[in-house]
């Protein structure tokens, strides 16, 4: 522990300059933000005219017909418009809180806030507490009518939005009181473990967010998920004895097997498994099961399984703490820097003892290059790891040594085209945009690969003939 606080220590003379150079931070996450914000718009842009286009792709003209191909492309086209303007905008709304000093104006409304109940400034967390909810209020109130336009305007238009006005209103409460109610003792906590630990906070702080990333693995889909949508046992039939199956053939610790009913808010489909490593749970989205035939979602739910069994969620856990432990490292040089929080309005007397939640809210803004190269980078390693997926569900015949397993490749394939077309997915997409924006790969990509894979298979098969 001490050879690690002493790299941490040298890494901290290495940052002194944030706390000796005059820097305008302001000026910095101003040009960082505005400068991810139109790099991604220049994404959108190189997308753009690919909607444009009149036929699918090669390998998927035998699957998509001129009605399927043509609504997708007026999706894309939608919500590459609504991204381009929504993205702009909360930009412009940032940008405009950094210019007038909003973050300063909420922590001194926080201070006045818990002085009315007769608390004063050294009651950090609480202030910050108060902090976090004025913000909270302040940057979300003009984002709701952009939530409504994508739900009862753009989704309504193609045809997903299953959402009633009361449903969204009752939705918004509901994330807000989760909000409140889980946000307000983690971040309680998060400050509390801060200022207790000191300047060797950071392996205090990484065992306290793992831990609290193991909690909500738990919690999420036992109490929140609950709230907004209804999981029910999946009846018994074909899909679920295939699951069964599929799960004991595996060693898959299978505790419950869920329906959602995904169809009361939108007719997008998806399946997911969650747990504990000695009990998971799969849940299937009802409009999944209604679109596809059970053979089709037992080969989606193989590919669910491969990242199982390749341990992805853990690998990509251990990425994830990595990532933290980086950005805890360098949060010192920043905290014991006066003159950075003066850079974003705050006075003199809250910046010669800056608040950590402050700080750190700052700090991150500062990050956002980086964090938006970092993007790019789990993007690239998640499409790894879904092409090894789906190679673990062409391939599971010979590790289960199933015959009737062979075609699960083909199947996986119909089912992904079937995903691609009830969800009006874009079909042609820009290189670098799908790397910047998507972490899975396109639907050409995983077909092609799927069938390099069953060929593959196909040939190592005649050789043993």
């Amino acid at each position: 522990m001490d050879l690690l606080h002493s790299q941490l220590a040298a890494l901290q003379q290495k940052l002194s300059f944030v706390a000796t150079d005059p820097i305008d931070w302001k000026f910095y996450v101003q040009a960082f933000s505005w400068g991810v914000t139109l790099f991604e718009s220049y994404l959108l842009l190189r997308q753009y005219p690919l909607y444009s286009k009149t036929s699918p792709p090669e390998v998927l003209a035998n699957h998509f017909d001129a009605e399927a191909f043509t609504k997708s492309q007026n999706y894309g086209k939608d919500k590459a418009k609504f991204s381009l303007v929504t993205g702009l905008f909360k930009q412009a709304l940032d940008s405009a809180m950094l210019h007038y000093g909003l973050y300063a104006f909420a922590w001194d409304m926080g201070g006045r806030t818990i002085a009315y109940f007769g608390y004063g400034s050294e009651y950090e967390i609480l202030q910050s507490l108060a902090f976090a909810i004025v913000l909270f209020v302040i940057s979300s109130i003009p984002s709701i009518p952009l939530s409504a336009y994508q739900t009862f305007v753009l989704e309504e238009k193609h045809g997903f939005n299953k959402t009633t006005p009361t449903l969204f209103v009752t939705d918004l409460l509901k994330s807000w009181a989760i909000g409140f109610v889980i946000g307000m003792p983690f971040l309680a906590a998060f400050l509390y473990v801060f200022g207790w630990a000191g300047d060797r906070f950071v392996p205090w702080l990484m065992a306290f967010l793992l831990a609290f990333q193991i909690i909500m693995v738990i919690v999420y889909p036992t109490v929140i998920q609950p709230l907004f949508n209804k999981l029910s046992p999946l009846k018994e039939g074909e899909l679920r004895t295939r699951t069964e199956s599929l799960a004991t053939k595996l060693k898959f610790p299978l505790k419950h097997l869920y329906e959602i009913d995904g169809s009361k808010r939108s007719s997008h489909s998806n399946a997911y498994f969650f747990g504990l490593p000695w009990s998971k749970h799969i849940v299937i989205f009802d409009t999944l099961i209604k679109e596809s035939k059970p053979d089709e979602v037992e080969a989606v739910l193989a590919h669910e399984l491969g990242h199982w069994y390749y341990m992805h969620p853990t690998k990509l856990l251990c990425v994830s703490q990595v990532h933290i432990f980086t950005i805890l490292a360098m949060f010192p040089a920043f905290l014991h820097a006066p003159q950075f929080l003066r850079a974003f309005d705050f006075s003199e007397a809250v910046s010669a003892r800056p608040p950590t939640i402050v700080a750190f809210l700052l700090f991150q803004m500062i990050l956002s290059p980086l964090e938006a190269v970092i993007g790019i980078a789990l993007n690239f390693l998640s499409r790894q790891f879904e092409w090894e997926a789906d190679r673990f569900a062409c391939e599971i015949q010979e590790r289960l040594s199933a015959p009737e397993m062979k075609d699960m490749g083909e199947r996986l394939s119909r089912a992904l085209i079937t995903l691609h077309v009830k969800n009006l997915s874009t079909l042609w997409v820009d290189w670098l945009y799908s790397a910047y924006h998507h972490s899975h790969p396109t639907l050409t990509e995983r077909l092609k690969a799927l069938q390099a894979f069953q060929a593959k298979m196909d040939s190592a098969a005649k050789k043993e003939l």
